[in-house]
């Protein structure tokens, strides 16, 4: 598939190369050695008896527009509210874009903050600071929230050597991660996100590079052959019943690679054809089956899932969100509306909508007056999240902005708070300390950010 391009000519495909076994190759020591070799060095403290055991973030890429997405304005001018009209939710005297009919009906379920605030406007900053809290700075590259809340898991397990045989990474990208930030900033870099490639809407559908006979390049041949025969040679010394194993990180990769369990979770033929066709099977980027896939994944323990749906950066035509042609059902907003719809209620049919904290968010929104290619400008002064399931609150909406969705009116969040918030939410204290490779104590969340109580159930 064709990678997405933004506004400022960057693709959208993954640069951070850590998904898939055979692609690690050698650098499956890294992966796993340092999990266990950087310390956070201080018990977790929990300020509140935390629900969300996992998050599933649905990042939309690109900047995605609040007026015609959480905070349309149907009272404003013409080049304002822009061509879409609003409907009707299930919270009195709430309205949301036509186009998300479906999430409309479960918006008691949901939070919405419509008073999101950050300075950053370009792509690559903003993306950074929604995805860790911190402002960037060159002085140090900040890890994002599925990072830390994997580094943070695995070192307070309960049981170390469950968290030594754990197949599944904890970390999981869907199908890419963002190349804006390095997934990890300084943690080791066996918390990056583990991308599994590929379009999940394809019914041939594979991780990437767990297929060993597939787009192999000279470079990684090498590799490969390196990496088989060091697994070989310890599948020798199992099948021998060797009682010490000289390399702990290597059973767990040979784990990883052998366990049914974790190729069972990316099989997303096992799934009904009904439940598959109420995600969506078409859609841009597949955002349907990559929220089935992500709804897999937490089911079977995985921490932190990033679902990245690119081709947000709508600065021409912004009617193309709704449809590209009449009658198309499968352009951004109706796709989005479809998945995230079937998301919550499968999660809630299943249990686990209270243990799992749901995020949809971007890096900023965009611009109240529609400019002369019919589409909306990068635009952080205001913009809006949704939140849902993990200990939220729902039914509710956070803040607001003014009249032309320009500023925020009441209660404005930075992205700092947030990060505050979704760490609380996942039982993390934000004033919890890690450490850089040298030493240096680093918060959790920025010193001075708030939670944002409301939020919290």
């Amino acid at each position: 598939m064709d990678a997405v391009k933004r506004c400022d000519g960057m693709s959208r495909r993954d640069f951070i190369r850590v998904g898939g076994l055979a692609a690690l190759g050698l650098g499956l020591g890294d992966f796993f050695h340092l999990q266990r070799a950087f310390a956070v060095g201080a018990r977790l403290p929990r300020p509140y008896a935390a629900k969300a055991k996992s998050c599933i973030l649905i990042w939309l890429d690109g900047g995605p527009s609040h007026l015609e997405t959480f905070d349309p304005k149907p009272d404003a001018p013409q080049e304002v509210r822009g061509p879409l009209s609003t409907i009707a939710t299930n919270l009195t005297g709430v309205r949301i874009s036509e186009c998300m009919e479906q999430t409309a009906k479960i918006m008691d379920k949901v939070a919405v903050i419509r008073s999101m605030t950050s300075p950053l406007g370009e792509h690559s900053l903003g993306t950074q600071y929604l995805m860790t809290g911190y402002k960037p700075t060159p002085a140090l590259a900040y890890p994002t929230f599925g990072a830390t809340v994997a580094h943070i898991r695995s070192q307070n397990s309960k049981n170390a050597s469950e968290n030594a045989l754990t197949a599944l990474p904890p970390n999981i990208a869907v199908p890419n991660f963002t190349g804006e930030v390095s997934g990890n900033g300084y943690l080791p870099s066996a918390t990056r996100p583990f991308a599994v490639g590929g379009d999940p809407k394809r019914p041939d559908f594979k991780v990437r590079d767990l297929d060993f006979y597939e787009g192999i390049d000279l470079q990684r041949v090498s590799r490969r052959r390196q990496f088989v025969n060091a697994l070989n040679a310890f599948s020798r010394a199992k099948d021998a019943d060797t009682t010490t194993v000289s390399d702990p990180e290597l059973e767990r990769a040979y784990n990883l690679i052998t366990s049914t369990e974790a190729k069972a979770a990316f099989t997303l033929s096992e799934e009904p054809q009904e439940v598959r066709q109420r995600y969506g099977t078409d859609g841009v980027n597949g955002i349907g089956q990559s929220c089935l896939l992500a709804r897999r994944l937490v089911e079977r323990g995985v921490p932190f899932v990033t679902v990245n749906h690119t081709g947000w950066d709508t600065h021409n035509d912004i009617f193309q969100l709704k449809e590209r042609y009449p009658t198309d059902r499968n352009a951004h907003l109706p796709s989005l509306d479809r998945a995230l719809h079937a998301l919550i209620q499968d999660l809630s049919e299943r249990n686990i909508l209270d243990e799992t904290l749901l995020v949809v968010m971007g890096e900023f929104g965009r611009t109240p007056k529609i400019n002369s290619q019919g589409g909306r400008d990068h635009w952080p002064n205001v913009f809006s999240v949704m939140l849902a399931g993990g200990g939220v609150q729902g039914g509710q909406i956070v803040g607001s902005s003014d009249a032309l969705g320009e500023f925020p009116k009441e209660r404005p969040v930075t992205p700092s708070d947030l990060s505050a918030t979704i760490y609380t939410l996942l039982g993390i204290d934000p004033s919890l300390e890690l450490h850089t490779s040298d030493g240096r104590p680093v918060r959790v969340a920025p010193d001075g950010a708030n939670v944002v109580s409301e939020l919290i159930a």
